[in-house]
């Protein structure tokens, strides 16, 4: 905090202004240590529903519930100083009416002090957006494939390819924009479409199975960081390898600590002489 009590933290306006500036920089986080780690390089953090999965362990992110999603942001929070933060609204938060998305956006940024949520969804979103945004709630769109609705769309593919499923990508998009969301995360999406909906909107789109010509890049940071060596999407790139360090690391101190090795005299406290 700065001596007049302002955060330094980014805006979500300042997100938006970044299109057509430098790539914007995004991940995931989940908890305070991993923001801090995070923080100094990201310009966006989002605490995506995709905790689930990642931490514990459900099979999609439909089981995410909002207190789950507050507790995570609130964590994220206390870890940051930098990067904007944005946290997911979790499936049936917001879908049932305009109202209910309000209350628990609103839910979410009192509890959580955090700077706008992300919900998924295109035109028939669309209308729950411009309410939100309407009444000072910032909101990150979300279109191509979408999680929560993984169930009705068939599983997690790429979308786009059929120029039917491009055309309602494309109006998805335009109706978030205009809707007021500050910025669009685009999933799972043929290259080319979108490239074609970065060109098209006045918002920074952030890309994560999609093109580099997003004005941004997301991705889960436990799947960057290697920490599911057996789970690799097309879209996703090693950028360490942290699952065999950890397991090597938990075999040195299991074999310490059967052979007594562990803890040694310096790792404990003794009487004062």
């Amino acid at each position: 905090m700065s001596a007049t009590g302002q955060s330094k933290r980014n805006t979500t306006a300042q997100i938006e202004a970044m299109k057509g500036t430098r790539p914007i920089v995004s991940l995931t986080a989940y908890t305070t240590p991993i923001a801090r780690l995070l923080d100094p390089h990201c310009d966006l953090l989002l605490v995506g529903d995709s905790l689930g999965m990642v931490l514990y362990g459900l099979e999609s992110t439909v089981g995410v519930t909002l207190d789950m999603m507050i507790a995570h942001g609130q964590g994220v929070m206390r870890g940051v100083q930098k990067a904007c933060v944005i946290v997911d609204m979790p499936f049936g938060s917001y879908q049932e009416s305009r109202e209910q998305a309000f209350r628990n956006a609103v839910r979410i940024l009192k509890e959580t002090g955090c700077d706008g949520v992300k919900l998924e969804g295109g035109e028939e979103m669309a209308e729950t957006v411009a309410f939100l945004t309407a009444r000072g709630v910032p909101v990150f769109g979300h279109v191509g494939l979408m999680p929560q609705q993984v169930k009705t769309a068939g599983g997690y593919r790429a979308l786009g390819r059929s120029e039917e499923e491009a055309e309602k990508i494309r109006r998805d998009a335009k109706a978030i924009e205009q809707a007021g969301a500050f910025a669009l995360l685009v999933e799972g999406t043929v290259e080319t479409l979108a490239r074609e909906i970065t060109a098209s909107v006045g918002i920074p789109t952030i890309g994560i199975g999609a093109s580099p010509a997003c004005d941004g890049q997301i991705l889960v940071s436990d799947d960057m960081l290697g920490l599911f060596s057996d789970f690799k999407p097309r879209f996703v790139k090693h950028f360490a390898e942290l699952a065999p360090t950890v397991s090597k690391a938990v075999e040195a101190y299991a074999e310490e600590v059967k052979a007594r090795t562990f803890p040694g005299p310096e790792h404990t406290f003794q009487v004062k002489k």
